[in-house]
């Protein structure tokens, strides 16, 4: 990236490393976001995103199994599917309404989202 007029390329060995490191984050002059990486930067979204991705995976293994014709590995990966998809859905939405609240926003509220 090229440094702005008021910037330096010096001493930087490559890093994209604008004045101090606690002065970088969230970088508010290249986004117009207001809550800019809210999934990295709150570890509590990490068990929702987690429990999709498994859910993803288990439709996957589900799909298979139906078509391999193991009725019984279906019925139990399609609940495990559900539930795991549900859940995650469910914690995330909840992290996002804890912080929109934090930020005292509504959920709908486009304010950064």
């Amino acid at each position: 990236m090229l440094p702005g007029p008021d910037e330096t390329t010096t001493g930087h060995g490559g890093a994209e490393h604008h004045g101090r490191p606690d002065d970088n984050f969230p970088d508010y002059t290249r986004t117009s976001r207001a809550h800019v990486g809210e999934s990295i930067e709150d570890a509590r979204n990490w068990p929702g995103i987690i429990l999709v991705a498994i859910g993803l995976v288990g439709l996957g293994l589900t799909l298979t199994a139906a078509g391999y014709g193991f009725e019984g590995w279906a019925i139990i990966g399609a609940i495990a599917t559900v539930a795991c998809m549900v859940a995650g859905v469910l914690i995330i939405v909840l992290e996002h309404r804890r912080l929109k609240n934090r930020a005292g926003l509504g959920l709908t509220d486009q304010a950064g989202h």
